[in-house]
């Protein structure tokens, strides 16, 4: 048996059909080289199906399968059901499905897999719409956010799946982004390591659907976690903490004027988005 501590160098190949700017790839990268060689990832047609193959390209070198877009979950907790019945505890079982597959088609089975305390990691790597089908809008989009479906800007706030995970009382749950790989690292790791159903959450930045400079998605996911619009936090043992504060909240007109998604967001919905990112961040904070 290998060593599981083994560096997962060469994990991931150099290159990846990933689009320009895609913060898909960094967390990739990242979370492997924290879980290390002895995981099996579970990936659902998506943009992140590219890392478990795309024709007759392979860039991730660990043993794993395409789901379809709604049963992520329960594959992962039926591999780890047989895991278990080999007597096989260490070999880390990941589901890896973008906001569209997690949020909208594969709730029931993520609710479900929650609500057995299956031990498994799950990760929302989160574009915020269905990118690699036409940049649909998903129940993760923001209000105001223009999609191909929602050419007029979406009219509804965004799911919150960190208070759905709080609502099954998991182990463990948090959120990350791509300008804090500390902070993301480390909770791949808790995540990793919880005895029970774990869920992270990945702000994603997307140039291709959002409509920015790729050069500018660290500085981006930076504008959003300083803005509110993704709060840094997790849920431990029923007790939600902050782990990044902002001293103080830039204005989120500074984050999505940005972004050609958001060129035609109404004064009103900004106020609404402004005073909703405002009080959730005061309630994370104890304020």
């Amino acid at each position: 048996m290998f060593d599981i501590k083994t560096q997962s160098r060469g994990l991931v190949s150099h290159g990846t059909t990933a689009c320009r700017g895609c913060g898909l790839e960094l967390i990739v990268r990242n979370v492997i080289d924290v879980l290390g060689p002895d995981t099996v990832f579970i990936i659902p047609p998506g943009c992140s199906s590219i890392f478990c193959g795309y024709g007759r390209e392979v860039p991730m070198k660990l043993a794993g399968a395409q789901s379809n877009l709604e049963n992520v979950a329960a594959i992962c907790a039926g591999i780890r059901a047989g895991f278990d019945m080999q007597g096989n505890t260490h070999t880390t079982v990941v589901g890896l499905a973008g906001d569209g597959a997690t949020l909208d088609i594969g709730i029931q089975a993520l609710s479900g897999a929650m609500e057995r305390r299956d031990k498994i990691l799950y990760i929302c790597s989160d574009n915020e719409a269905y990118m690699n089908t036409g940049i649909q809008g998903s129940s993760s989009t923001p209000l105001g956010a223009k999609t191909t479906t929602t050419p007029g800007g979406k009219p509804t706030m965004r799911k919150d799946l960190l208070r759905i995970c709080m609502a099954h009382d998991i182990p463990y749950a948090a959120t990350c982004a791509v300008s804090n790989l500390p902070d993301l690292r480390k909770k791949v790791q808790k995540a990793k390591d919880t005895d029970g159903p774990a869920v992270l959450h990945i702000h994603c930045p997307c140039p291709t659907g959002w409509g920015y400079n790729p050069m500018k998605s660290v500085e981006l996911a930076r504008k959003a976690v300083q803005s509110g619009m993704w709060i840094l936090y997790e849920f431990e043992n029923g007790k939600a903490t902050l782990t990044h504060r902002v001293k103080e909240l830039i204005p989120v007109k500074d984050y999505v004027s940005l972004q050609s998604r958001f060129k035609g967001i109404i004064d009103e919905q900004l106020e609404q988005v402004q005073a909703e990112v405002a009080e959730r961040y005061k309630q994370l904070a104890g304020e």
